[in-house]
């Protein structure tokens, strides 16, 4: 690819990027007129479609982003505190995954509301925004308070065993996809003043990794979540790593996009729900951030130009493509999508600094059960 057109897709995609953010600073999944539900505003997606602005410096755009997702838990932080003093019993009780990109209020019917690596997924980047890029994300003594009370929320749900809907919100169960966020989350803000975080919270995370991987849950074998733990939050070894993307590679990737499991039900085209899987474009562009990190730049390249080759009619990155087809649903763009692959465009052109640790002079603080984590 040359530059120029790399350049152009960046500045095209930031663009779409930019048409899913309100005022409040929150991003929409897909249009505010998709009929599908996906004019909310998701923790989990608002996590996501913040990296684009990262790699491109755009500071002030991420800092209001996270603004008003802290603003949210300050906000509901009272169902926080009470969730606190007792383990949550139904899941109306637990943090919810959506909200009004407005107003903040929480959507309150059933959607999987519970979701863990919502919320290690915040926790890990507002510590690594403060403690990596120093990127002041805490402003205020209510900030710092908010923070610990969601370290103090996952203590209490003894996340590393406790069945959640997962990045999908689907059926409940132990998600490695799950455990990796939170351990990711406690370590980034383990240091961070003001914050405590036992030892043992994360010592238990890591055990649960352990007992789990390579397999996402007891029901599933490999999940395109699974890539999450690989990056961004690196809380594989190089054996895990290995494993997980050769099972993803081999089991989930398609043409259009990578399945999110086998089996998945979502926008199936077969009635029966099998082997007509949807196939996810977000799962190209994720494909080629981690083997651009571990420095193959030719598998890097290959996954960024099938990823190019997802944008619709319309220029845009959608959610998904129908099995074996040229045909995408109505979640289009999808901001996930869409910043992944400005992300990945970055990571092959050379022109961002490292996600990870953006200073040379300074070495990274994640570490993993207390030694210095190794590149694979």
């Amino acid at each position: 690819m040359k530059p120029l057109k790399e350049k152009d897709l960046i500045k095209q995609h930031i663009k779409i990027l930019n048409g899913l953010k309100f005022k409040s600073g929150l991003f929409s999944a897909s249009k505010p007129t998709v009929s599908t539900g996906y004019d909310k505003a998701w923790l989990r997606d608002n996590f996501y479609e913040c990296i684009a602005f990262e790699v491109t410096k755009d500071w002030q755009t991420v800092k209001q982003t996270y603004r008003a997702l802290l603003d949210i838990f300050l906000k509901h932080e009272d169902k926080i505190t009470m969730a606190i003093a007792s383990k949550p019993a139904y899941t109306h009780e637990y943090i919810h995954a959506r909200y009004h990109p407005e107003t903040f209020e929480e959507f309150w019917e059933e959607w999987g509301n519970k979701q863990n690596d919502a919320i290690g997924c915040i926790l890990f980047k507002i510590g690594e925004l403060e403690k990596v890029k120093e990127i002041k994300i805490l402003e205020n003594e209510a900030d710092y308070r908010i923070v610990q009370k969601l370290v103090d929320y996952l203590s209490t749900l003894e996340y590393w065993h406790d069945p959640d809907s997962g990045i999908w919100e689907e059926n409940e169960e132990v998600h490695a996809s799950s455990v990796g966020a939170c351990v990711a989350g406690l370590e980034m803000v383990k240091d961070l003043k003001g914050i405590n975080v036992h030892p043992e919270i994360i010592k238990k995370g890591y055990q649960a990794l352990a007992k789990l991987l390579p397999r996402e849950s007891d029901k599933k074998f490999v999940d395109l979540a699974l890539l999450s733990l690989i990056w961004p939050y690196e809380v594989t070894t190089k054996g895990q790593t290995k494993e997980i993307l050769k099972n993803v590679e081999y089991h989930l990737l398609k043409n259009k996009g990578v399945i999110r499991y086998k089996g998945d039900a979502y926008y199936n085209k077969n009635l029966d729900n099998i082997s007509e899987e949807a196939e996810w474009t977000f799962g190209l562009s994720w494909l080629s951030i981690i083997y651009s990190q571990l420095g193959n730049k030719k598998k890097a390249k290959k996954f960024l130009d099938m990823t190019i080759d997802t944008e619709n009619t319309e220029g845009e990155v959608p959610e998904l493509y129908y099995s074996n087809s040229e045909k995408n649903n109505e979640n289009s763009p999808l901001g996930w999508s869409e910043s992944l692959f400005i992300t990945a465009l970055y990571e092959m052109n050379h022109k961002h600094l490292d996600l990870k640790n953006p200073n040379p002079k300074k070495k990274s603080t994640k570490k993993k059960n207390g030694n210095t984590k190794k590149k694979n």
